[in-house]
């Protein structure tokens, strides 16, 4: 089956339902500029969330909740560092939410616009989505993927530390790059 949009978005293999996220084919990552001159990579490793794809893919949607104890930059000492009150203080705000609002065609994809959570703040967030298609998969369920990018600004979610650098600049950067590369299983009915 092949759902034609308005838009004239054209989606092989569409199907209706709702579907969890997979967590083990998933990953949800970040990047942050680093003393002005690179950038730190970083993932959560413990989240969930559903997707309803709806008949008219617009008024699909889309929950999450990621785990913020679960930050993995490759370095104990940061991810340590990242959970305390200087940034997320994941002691009083342990996750993270994703909550869809309206979703929109865009060229081959769509726009999906939100609500994200963090630290008990809750601000637009549009992520550029990607739907990557639907397959059965060799164990009798059937498989959808997408991939999403989104921009922050850290210090619109309170995390607004400042490490200033002798020489100028900062050690963190206040914007955040969001990558998401989500796998979901249909549901059974």
């Amino acid at each position: 089956m092949t759902t034609s949009l308005t838009t004239s978005v054209q989606i092989p293999g569409y199907l209706t339902g709702s579907w969890t996220i997979d967590p083990v084919h998933s990953e949800v990552s970040f990047l942050v500029r680093h003393m002005m001159v690179s950038k730190v990579r970083g993932t959560f490793r413990t989240f969930t969330g559903q997707i309803v794809t709806a008949a008219e893919p617009t008024q699909s949607s889309v929950t999450a909740e990621i785990a913020l104890d679960s930050i993995d930059t490759g370095n104990e000492q940061r991810d340590n560092h990242v959970r305390s009150a200087d940034f997320f203080d994941v002691a009083r705000f342990p996750t993270m939410t994703y909550r869809s609002t309206k979703i929109t065609p865009t060229g081959d994809g769509f726009d999906v616009d939100g609500e994200l959570t963090l630290k008990g703040v809750t601000r637009p967030v549009t992520l550029a989505l990607e739907l990557n298609g639907f397959t059965a998969d060799p164990y009798g369920g059937t498989r959808a993927g997408f991939s999403a990018t989104a921009q922050i600004n850290r210090r619109d979610f309170g995390v607004d530390i400042s490490l200033p650098m002798d020489g100028g600049g900062v050690v963190v950067g206040d914007k955040v790059t969001i990558v998401l590369e989500v796998e979901a299983i249909l549901d059974a009915a």
